[in-house]
């Protein structure tokens, strides 16, 4: 068995140690060590000090506040090192300081009534994050930040369990941000970005986006807007780069008019520099009660979930066959769009799986300029190359002339590629 330690005085053979504790609270100054397979405790509120360099391999269990201004961090390539909060206080339990902590595994683990955890320190996790029970306050002004490197993940997040405020994906996986507000949790989502070096940050607004974006200034395809919740999803560094992006709906928060619409919803994103909302097309997942769409290089910030003018979808304008089998057998041989020569101001872009573009086109004619399963096009991902059989996503956008006046209609789907070597 592991060895247990409980930092009521200064100890721990097995470990190194430097701390000392008084009625209030536990301070390390210097050094300490803790290796696999032993566990730490403290009962009193835990500051490691600017001098304070903590080395978790093992087990670190903190029932009061915690703050830290020196170093606390893991081995490098360490699996062990496991924190756990469960504060025994009335009211939040502080996780504070000025120097940034780094976790392999963390539990959160306390009752509360709204919130349980009050984060103002700048955590980053590179392995599971528990959310068992208690909603994590997450303090950006100050200093707090929730970062889960590649390779993170969460589990039992819930309405009882998940992060209010803003979260922090770093890395080249998919991630579901678990994020929430005002009691529920309503994740989104991104698909995976294409470097380790990228990350997106992702939160939940409980509000009417109306009076900071105000929906009477959309595009005229779109006939509601979410006034109940929206969300920010905001790349930390500009890159020339896209991602999926995924958005929830939940009948406690999101308003029945989009509910009872669900095959309407579309993903719409509010445009600085225009200053309206526009469309950013929707794949709807009725099991998953998700809307997907890829989103252009730029495209980020806020987001929300609009419902479309159905009578403005233009269905018998252009005709979209989402089976491409390039055999030369004659049968969709290329990416069929039927009628899309009427409309020649058009775009169309296809992204694989992790919302990479593997091919992108202006004009999009079917008598030529088409797509038959090879990547092509300005800055994608591997041109000129043969693209593997799968599932992809196709964005195909035209200029509609309707009674005199000119609007971009666009269309997301799948596609299905049948690409035999």
């Amino acid at each position: 068995m592991g060895k247990k330690y409980f930092l009521f005085c200064l100890l721990l053979s097995g470990a190194l140690v430097k701390a000392q504790t008084n009625n209030e609270a536990t301070v390390n100054t210097g050094d300490m060590k803790i290796t696999p397979g032993t566990e730490v405790s403290t009962y009193f509120d835990f500051t490691n000090a600017v001098t304070g360099n903590v080395l978790n391999d093992g087990s670190f269990y903190f029932y009061g506040h915690y703050r830290n201004e020196g170093l606390f961090s893991y081995s490098t390539n360490s699996t062990t090192g496991y924190v756990v909060f469960e504060g025994l206080m009335e009211g939040l339990q502080d996780i504070s300081g000025s120097s940034p902590s780094s976790f392999y595994d963390v539990l959160f683990n306390k009752t509360g009534k709204d919130h349980s955890f009050g984060l103002r320190n700048d955590i980053a996790a590179a392995g599971t994050v528990n959310l068992s029970e208690g909603v994590v306050l997450m303090d950006k002004p100050s200093g707090g930040a929730f970062i889960f490197l590649e390779g993170s993940r969460h589990i039992n997040t819930s309405d009882k369990s998940h992060v209010d405020g803003e979260v922090t994906k770093k890395g080249k996986e998919p991630f579901k941000y678990p994020i929430g507000n005002g009691g529920y949790y309503r994740f989104a989502g991104i698909s995976a970005p294409s470097s380790s070096a990228h990350s997106y940050t992702g939160e939940y607004i409980f509000g009417n986006s109306d009076g900071s974006y105000p929906h009477a200034s959309r595009t005229g395809i779109i006939e509601k807007i979410d006034d109940k919740e929206y969300w920010e999803i905001r790349q930390q560094s500009a890159n020339d780069e896209s991602v999926i992006v995924t958005l929830s709906w939940d009948g406690r928060t999101t308003p029945s008019y989009l509910v009872d619409a669900a095959d309407q919803l579309h993903v719409v994103r509010w445009d600085d520099k225009q200053q309206l909302w526009v469309d950013e097309g929707g794949i709807v997942n009725y099991a998953d009660k998700t809307v997907s769409t890829p989103v252009k290089v730029g495209g980020f910030g806020v987001f929300t979930l609009g419902k479309i003018k159905k009578n403005q979808l233009n269905p018998g304008d252009v005709v979209i066959y989402n089976g491409v089998t390039p055999d030369g057998d004659g049968k969709n041989d290329y990416f069929i769009i039927d009628n899309i020569g009427y409309f020649p101001n058009n775009h169309v872009s296809i992204y694989n799986r992790w919302g990479r573009k593997v091919y992108e086109a202006q004009g999009y004619d079917s008598h030529g300029n088409v797509f038959r399963g090879y990547a092509e096009g300005v800055s994608v991902v591997g041109k000129g190359e043969k693209l593997p059989t799968g599932t992809y996503y196709y964005v195909v956008e035209y200029l509609y002339d309707r009674d005199g006046q000119n609007q971009w209609v666009k269309k997301v789907g799948y596609l299905h590629l049948e690409n035999n070597d």
